[in-house]
């Protein structure tokens, strides 16, 4: 080949590669004017919402003033459209006070805490409100994702534990949604007053939060719901239908131990029928678990095979129960992405330095107090130094850099808040490292 021809094929291979780039910067700019658009729309759409409760709420100068009948009939409209303007019932105080660092899962940071305390702009007497609520150990939170910092939001985004692949907004917990509406599960340590106190927590500190529900296994979980389907019912009983909470103390006396047991016989014999029933009907539901959980490995052994041999395979049903105990099916079986369980980013090793350690270990509980040790940081949620520790290995094992920070900085330090705590680490091939753990300057108490 000619050196002309050369020249013309690295000239070539120059514009085929400026072209390229040039292609990316135009799809850049035509994601970002396209965000810019949506955020423009919200942005018109709230202006005109505002302007139409100012036309309506402004008295015309040539009627009466008082006409509010209007009023309720928009309300109305309003809610059956979808369109409610929330109001917090209250914010959070978390031992998260910054975005970094702060869980994704509330099940990473087991040691994680926090208070919600309800305003007494929603209820007169919030304490009300909570009433009931002690009997149960954990919540569902509803809040809101308040630090996105832009409304915009895409159709696909890139999980974080994906390391860089796409998936659907909705087949994700990405903030950014079209309505930044969160959902956590938090243990309900205890109530007092007016303010609740979580645990298990993956919110930070000024976080809104619109709503609370109890969690109750029997109507949140598949799993509970078969086992609910497959308890045996005696249809000759002359007992009226019991309650969930006369089952559940059923369900607790049958877990006693056997000397419990007897004692409670010795006392009283209708106790000691109801125990022998109680502990047929406890190993019936262990035996109908231990099936459905077979059952429940064939189908995902079935469902992970080639297509053409699900194809010519017959489709294994769980356990069908007679028509007096119906089950919810199939319906019971929950599944999952693979990549939930098996991310493409895999857990890291956790190491603290004997620097950090002796720093860490200078933190007092919230509890404690002593003329003595005034000078000491103290800890506002965390309970102990021990517990803290714990609580720097789940936030940091579950690996809480972004994607960018992940593949463009990795080789930068790491910087996190976990309560009154200032944390400073670094990553390496597979494990984090905690080099420093010093006070937050506000939280040093006094002398």
């Amino acid at each position: 080949m000619s050196p002309l021809c050369d020249r013309c094929g690295e000239h070539v291979n120059r514009l085929t590669q400026q072209v390229s780039v040039m292609r990316k910067e135009i799809k850049n700019l035509r994601q970002m004017l396209d965000s810019a658009v949506r955020a423009h729309r919200k942005h018109m759409a709230s202006i005109q919402t505002a302007v139409s409760e100012l036309g309506l709420c402004e008295p015309d100068k040539d009627q009466k003033p008082a006409l509010p009948a209007p009023a309720p009939a928009s309300s109305q409209a309003a809610l059956e459209k979808g369109n409610i303007q929330t109001v917090p019932i209250g914010y959070i105080s978390s031992c998260f006070s910054v975005k970094n660092g702060t869980p994704r899962q509330p099940t990473i940071c087991g040691p994680s805490r926090a208070e919600l305390r309800i305003q007494q702009s929603v209820f007169n007497n919030p304490e009300h409100a909570l009433v009931g609520l002690e009997h149960y150990s954990h919540v569902w939170i509803i809040f809101l994702f308040h630090k996105n910092g832009h409304l915009s939001y895409k159709a696909k985004v890139k999980p974080p534990r994906l390391n860089g692949q796409k998936v659907g907004v909705y087949s994700t917990r990405s903030p950014h949604r079209p309505n930044a509406l969160g959902l956590t599960l938090a243990k309900l340590d205890r109530i007092v007053g007016d303010t609740i106190h979580l645990s298990d927590i993956d919110m930070i500190a000024g976080t809104p939060v619109l709503d609370i529900k109890p969690y109750i296994p029997e109507y949140d979980s598949p799993h509970t719901r078969l086992g609910m389907g497959s308890q045996p019912y005696d249809s000759n009983t002359d007992q009226p239908t019991a309650s969930l909470e006369a089952d559940a103390q059923s369900d607790l006396e049958c877990e006693k131990p056997d000397d419990f047991v007897s004692k409670e016989c010795e006392a009283d014999v209708a106790v000691t029928d109801s125990a022998k029933v109680c502990a047929q009907f406890s190993l019936h539901n262990a035996l109908e678990g231990v099936k459905a959980y077979v059952t429940h490995n064939d189908l995902r052994q079935v469902s992970c095979e080639g297509k053409d041999q699900v194809s010519d395979s017959p489709k294994i049903k769980p356990p069908e129960l007679t028509a007096e105990h119906p089950c919810y099916g199939e319906e019971a079986y929950s599944t999952i992405a693979g990549w939930i369980r098996e991310p493409p980013v895999g857990s890291l090793e956790v190491r603290f330095t004997p620097h950090a350690q002796r720093e860490l270990a200078e933190f007092l509980p919230t509890h404690l107090s002593g003329p003595s040790e005034s000078k000491r940081p103290r800890f506002k949620f965390l309970r102990s130094p021990e517990e803290a520790a714990a609580a720097i290995r789940g936030v940091l094992s579950a690996d809480p850099r972004s994607v960018y920070r992940r593949t463009r900085c990795k080789d930068k330090l790491f910087f996190f808040t976990l309560d009154t705590a200032d944390v400073t680490c670094w990553f390496g091939r597979g494990f984090a490292e905690v080099l420093q753990v010093r006070p937050v300057e506000q939280h040093v108490a006094s002398s």
